[in-house]
C-alpha cells in the first residue's frame, strides 16, 4: 500500500469523496459531520490517499485540534478495496503521524448505523475506546466518539 499526502480537491479523489459524503448523509442526515474537499483542504488538516497497484484504495485525514490533540477525519476505503487492508494502512499512517507530531490523544467521531460497524471494529482493534464528545461535537443517536491515548 502506497500512502501519499495529497490534495482533497484533486480530480482522482472527487468520485470517492462524493460517494463518501452521499453515503454518510443517507444514513446520518444532518448529523453527518464529514468534511468536503474544501474542509479537508484547511490548514489544520493533512490529507492522504492510499494506492494499491496504481488504483486509489482510500483516503484519510488528520486534523490538529490543539498542540496535543488530533482528530481522524474522513477515513474511507474505496468499495473495490474493502477487506484489502487499505483502511488499516491509512489508520496506522494517521496514528504514526499523530505520534510523530507529539499528540497525546487522537480522537474521532463516527456513526452508529450498521454501515459504520466495520470502521468501529477497525478503530477498536487499533486501541480506540469510547469517549465523550470533543471539539464542540454534539451527541446524537447517529454518532459516537472514540479516542486513543498516545501518551503511553
Amino acid at each position: 500500500m502506497d500512502i501519499r499526502q495529497d490534495d482533497p480537491k484533486a480530480p482522482h479523489v472527487a468520485d470517492l469523496l462524493a460517494h463518501h459524503l452521499e453515503e454518510l448523509r443517507s444514513v446520518m442526515g444532518e448529523h453527518a459531520r464529514a468534511l468536503n474537499a474544501s474542509g479537508l483542504s484547511a490548514a489544520s488538516v493533512t490529507f492522504w490517499t492510499a494506492w494499491q497497484d496504481g488504483v486509489l484504495a482510500g483516503f484519510g485525514a488528520l486534523k490538529q485540534l490543539d498542540a496535543t490533540h488530533g482528530e481522524v477525519k474522513s477515513m474511507r476505503a474505496a468499495p473495490s478495496a474493502r477487506r484489502t487492508g487499505a483502511g488499516r494502512a491509512i489508520l496506522n499512517h494517521i496514528i504514526t503521524e499523530a505520534r510523530n507530531r507529539g499528540y497525546a490523544r487522537l480522537s474521532l467521531e463516527t456513526g452508529t448505523a450498521p454501515l459504520h460497524a466495520p470502521a468501529v471494529s477497525l478503530y477498536r482493534s487499533a486501541g480506540f475506546v469510547s469517549c465523550e464528545p470533543f471539539a464542540g461535537y454534539q451527541p446524537s443517536p447517529h454518532n459516537q466518539f472514540m479516542s486513543l491515548d498516545l501518551s503511553r
